[in-house]
């Protein structure tokens, strides 16, 4: 191995781009940059002024390739880095994002005649427009007994490919018939840059139902609408490339975009969670990786199949080679924050925190911190974009009891953090009950600055949580996985264990709290299973869908 030698890892967000500059040899991270979306997330209009439905999320394709040619020649150039220097390249991104696009990978929305068209453009992981289109996937595969249904915890999500693809033909069939292939961005970006359609098996496997070498059958997808019988051998099937190996060389356009050689080494596309857990040293059964930002993913490796309820999937080689990787997650934990924060402190508080010089974020999380645990007589579900696992309904929406005239904002604040952390513990709960237990709990992700959020969950989980050391967990996973494709180690095991690292025992439970946090959750698990199964939250979501949808029309 060469001791100047670098890869480089991007990560594209939900908001924006990250490209990292890595050092093959320990994993030094030299340099990082970050490019927003021009566009960001569409959720109310396009960017021709056509209003969206409740629901919708979209993203602009061209914003991605953005990134690329904002960050990476900047890195360089900054760090003084020869491309020469640079072996290999790699990217992930949030999922399921995925988009239509013709032959040679042009996005339908780049069409002048579909511009102001909504589903030509990219449905963002978060479009939950769907939910109608994959229940009906859930009832008829529990119906039809399909062979699949049971590795994804017994739902399909609305967030997933066939529930987007299903709602794409149904709603607009001119653009489904247009397409020719209904792409991951994870596996599109590399289409840019190696000039060569490669598909991953993270996203083949954990979003387009791909198990066991075989996605849903034609019987069953006929079923579902005469027209969506050939989706798979017409808009999905392509070879299947696994993690770690090399999607090809860079092309002319992808070097004159990156500012790298031609011909250097790409990794095969990969999710920001999955590819975090080498970055985290994660690659062993058991060691769980919750990568906490706006939404939770979680995600770990076994040496053997289970069936969890409510998890998002289960794969062979979906996180490492030659293991099942396992995920579940939450559909909002930073966003909660934000919400209540963005919508509900008042000016008051606001003067305090500035006065103070902190953020709200931290004003609150100190002002909770000095309360004891359960003064604020509060229990809440986290079900504010849905819920993922175990109950895999984004119908569902967010409550919070015990309010009263002395409730203070600190306290809800307290309430929503805790929320969340109740989530994790009946997803952990879910996994070590049904035979593949969480040995550690690592946390990656940017809440993992927010000491108070932290020292919460160690609480409410009852066990030591360990932190990544990289700021940058998908990025440094996919320069992992770079450096993997350039052949600079064996496996992504072997490059893990040099270039990944964590924080061992960063906080401990404080044990006088843990009893008051077991009767919360004792709470929170009456609610969950309540409004989880019961109707109350659907009949409001549809009540104010009905109302928005003759508001738009």
């Amino acid at each position: 191995m060469n001791e100047q030698t670098y890869t480089i890892g991007v990560d594209f967000g939900t908001l924006s781009g990250r490209a990292v500059l890595v050092q093959v040899e320990n994993g030094h991270e030299i340099n990082s940059k970050v490019y927003e979306y021009p566009h960001g997330v569409l959720e109310n209009r396009l960017p021709t002024g056509e209003s969206l439905p409740p629901d919708w999320a979209l993203q602009v394709p061209n914003d991605y390739l953005e990134v690329l040619k904002n960050t990476i020649p900047v890195l360089l150039e900054e760090s003084g880095i020869d491309p020469g220097q640079v072996v290999g390249i790699g990217t992930d991104f949030t999922a399921c994002t995925v988009l239509p696009v013709l032959k040679d990978g042009t996005p339908l929305c780049n069409l002048k005649e579909f511009e102001n068209r909504p589903h030509a453009f990219v449905k963002l992981w978060k479009h939950h427009s769907a939910q109608s289109h994959a229940d009906r996937i859930n009832a008829l595969a529990l119906e039809s007994n399909e062979r699949w249904l049971d590795r994804y915890g017994g739902k399909i999500s609305s967030e997933w490919q066939f529930a987007k693809a299903l709602q794409l033909l149904e709603e607009d069939p001119e653009i489904y018939k247009k397409m020719d292939h209904w792409v991951e961005a994870a596996d599109w970006i590399i289409w840019q840059l190696t000039g060569a359609y490669s598909k991953n098996i993270c996203t083949a496997g954990y979003k387009a139902i791909f198990q066991d070498n075989m996605y849903p059958t034609k019987e069953y997808l006929e079923r579902l609408n005469p027209l969506f019988k050939n989706f798979v051998t017409e808009k999905v099937d392509w070879p299947i490339a696994q993690l770690g190996s090399k999607a090809g060389g860079l092309s002319k356009f992808g070097g004159e975009i990156t500012g790298l050689n031609p011909g250097t080494a790409v990794a095969v596309g990969n999710v920001d969670a999955h590819v975090t857990a080498p970055a985290a040293n994660a690659t062993k059964a058991g060691q769980l990786v919750a990568i906490m930002g706006t939404s939770t993913c979680v995600v770990m490796v076994h040496d053997h199949l289970a069936i969890v309820p409510g998890m998002c999937g289960v794969v062979e080689g979906g996180i490492t080679p030659s293991t099942w990787g396992y995920e579940a997650g939450q559909s909002g934990v930073g966003d909660i924050f934000g919400w209540f924060v963005n919508n509900f402190v008042g000016e008051e508080l606001i003067q305090k925190s500035h006065k103070a010089g902190q953020d709200l974020h931290s004003y609150l999380s100190e002002l909770a911190e000095k309360k004891p645990a359960g003064s604020h007589g509060l229990v809440a579900l986290d079900w504010e974009s849905g819920n993922r696992s175990t109950l895999v309904d984004h119908s569902l929406s967010g409550l919070i009891v015990g309010m009263t005239l002395a409730t203070k904002p600190e306290d809800v604040y307290a309430a929503l953090v805790e929320s969340t952390a109740f989530g994790m513990r009946t997803i952990i709960e879910a996994f070590d009950s049904s035979g593949v237990p969480v040995v550690d709990f690592i946390a990656a992700g940017g809440l993992i600055k927010n000491k108070y959020v932290m020292q919460i969950y160690a609480n409410i989980l009852n066990r030591p949580i360990h932190i990544i050391k990289s700021e940058q967990g998908p990025a440094l996973g996919s320069a992992i996985h770079a450096a993997v494709a350039a052949g600079e180690y064996s496996d992504i095991i072997a490059a893990s264990e040099i270039m990944g690292g964590i924080m061992r025992d960063a906080y401990l439970p404080q044990l006088e709290t843990v009893e008051i946090y077991n009767q919360l959750f004792h709470q929170y698990s009456k609610l969950y299973k309540s409004f989880g199964q019961g109707d109350v939250m659907h009949a409001l979501r549809k009540i104010r869908d009905i109302a928005l949808i003759e508001k738009v029309n």
